[in-house]
């Protein structure tokens, strides 16, 4: 298949990397950048209870905050799990899920009196976890050390390859995602050619950010992680 691959760097070629080596022609094209910004110079990590990551841009932009690497970090899910043992944090946990696993999986292996929380997050978030975690007695401090920069206009690699009907398929790694991708599409009047293709979409959440009437067929990960989209796409025909 040819596969269009949504999401930002370096995120986008580590997918394009896989797909790749299935057999299937993959396409980088990101609609987002993401722009690390300026961390407080007094970031002391080791004064909170444990980190509270939500993406593995969250994981990058920490890991350049602060040189500490030995203090509990709870993650999402299996990708920004990876992430953070890539950049060398040691007490890694993943949630395997969203923001609401996330929750209870602090919830159920924390104390509220233990220590405060810090959520690193972007500019834009989903789900609201410092307010369910804030209903558990936790104590959330969110520090934003990134933005998500989305484009303005759908990239010509995408127009084109939709306007010729190249392209068997797209996948989307975020609810967010979904949203830019379908609204840029619409924007350049190409909405009727998504008719075309197969979303693939890393869960349920990112999937809700489509009208599923829109393409041919939208799949869903059996796990939201690489092995999960990626035995989806194996088993589409």
């Amino acid at each position: 298949m040819r596969i269009l691959v949504t999401r930002p760097q370096p995120d986008a070629d580590q997918t394009a990397e896989l797909l790749r080596a299935r057999g299937h022609d993959a396409i980088v094209c990101p609609l987002m950048e993401i722009v690390p910004s300026s961390a407080p110079e007094n970031l002391n990590a080791q004064e909170f209870q444990a980190i509270l990551i939500t993406s593995a841009n969250g994981v990058r932009a920490f890991a350049q905050a602060t040189p500490a690497r030995d203090m509990r970090m709870f993650t999402v899910g299996a990708a920004s799990a990876e992430a953070a043992r890539k950049e060398g944090f040691t007490h890694v946990e993943s949630a395997e899920g969203d923001v609401g696993t996330l929750a209870a999986l602090v919830g159920q292996s924390l104390d509220p009196v233990a220590g405060k929380l810090l959520h690193v997050a972007g500019s834009v978030t989903a789900g609201d976890l410092s307010g369910i975690l804030g209903s558990y007695g936790f104590e959330i401090e969110k520090m934003t050390l990134y933005q998500a920069k989305t484009a303005d206009i759908l990239p010509v690699i995408a127009k084109n390859g939709l306007q010729r009907q190249e392209f068997d398929a797209v996948v989307l790694f975020s609810p967010r995602t979904a949203r830019i991708f379908t609204d840029l599409v619409g924007q350049a009047g190409l909405a009727e050619y998504l008719g075309n293709i197969t979303a693939f979409c890393l869960s349920p959440a990112v999937a809700g950010g489509l009208n599923s009437e829109d393409f041919l067929d939208v799949r869903v990960s059996y796990t939201p992680d690489h092995p999960g989209i990626l035995e989806v796409i194996d088993a589409h025909p």
